[in-house]
């Protein structure tokens, strides 16, 4: 564990007077379990709305990267809701190996999303919820999102939305909407500096997404809200147009 995240677990702590802290540092407070809620009914729309554009099915193949450590209710939603666990390969930079025990058939991967251990077009579905955040600067989200496609024949990915009056991780309002520099030293200042590094936290707006995405690719970006602002994007792209009518940019 590094310094900082070592600092960002003690406030953490804080948080959760007392009570158990989640093993993963990527996890948000949840006072009185209100985040988790919030979170669960929101992830359970965007499962809803990625089922609807590729329907599961027992012949497919699909990998889910990015998943956690931590069993909190809204955690690894993907694995819980998903019919056939038998067809999900599921990686993640964290330990995760106990999901191999809670969803029989599903194999469990420790890796980098960045450089993944799966030859071209081994999936049929490539997923990544509220992941591309997480891994630094514009040029490795959109190496990111490369690597999804190498190994999938479709890709959905969801991440926050940077103009929702509330940063989701942070549970602050509105200083993300300063600019980055500014928020990240003002996450310094009051301690959180895990979430002041660009490599643990860099929020997109929509057209940040888009434009990681290569220009040739078909894609579809669902927008959802919470509080009448939209809170999270989902965008599903189509490397070779196996899908008509998908392109929305």
């Amino acid at each position: 564990m590094t310094k900082d995240t070592a600092r960002y677990v003690k406030w953490r702590s804080r948080w959760f007077r007392g009570r158990s802290v989640p093993g993963s540092p990527y996890v948000q407070p949840n006072p009185g379990g209100l985040v988790s809620r919030t979170s669960q009914r929101m992830r359970r729309k965007m499962f809803e709305a990625l089922i609807q554009l590729y329907p599961p099915s027992p012949g497919l193949k699909v990998l889910d990267v990015g998943v956690t450590c931590d069993r909190r209710e809204d955690c690894n939603f993907f694995e819980q809701w998903y019919p056939f666990s038998g067809q999900i390969t599921a990686v993640g930079v964290e330990d995760a190996a106990f999901l191999e025990e809670d969803y029989p058939g599903l194999k469990f991967v420790q890796a980098d999303g960045l450089d993944l251990p799966f030859l071209d077009q081994s999936f049929d579905l490539v997923v990544s919820f509220a992941v591309i955040e997480h891994i630094g600067d514009r040029s490795r989200q959109a190496a990111f999102i490369q690597e999804l496609l190498r190994v999938g024949r479709v890709c959905c990915i969801t991440t926050p939305n940077r103009w929702h009056p509330i940063e989701f991780h942070t549970i602050l309002p509105l200083v993300h909407w300063l600019p980055p520099q500014v928020f990240r030293q003002i996450l310094r200042s009051i301690g959180m500096t895990f979430w002041a590094k660009e490599e643990n936290l860099n929020l997109l707006t929509q057209r940040d997404l888009l434009t990681l995405v290569p220009t040739e690719a078909h894609v579809r970006l669902i927008p959802f809200k919470l509080l009448g602002f939209v809170s999270n994007l989902l965008i599903y792209i189509d490397p070779e147009g196996y899908q008509r009518g998908l392109d929305q940019r």
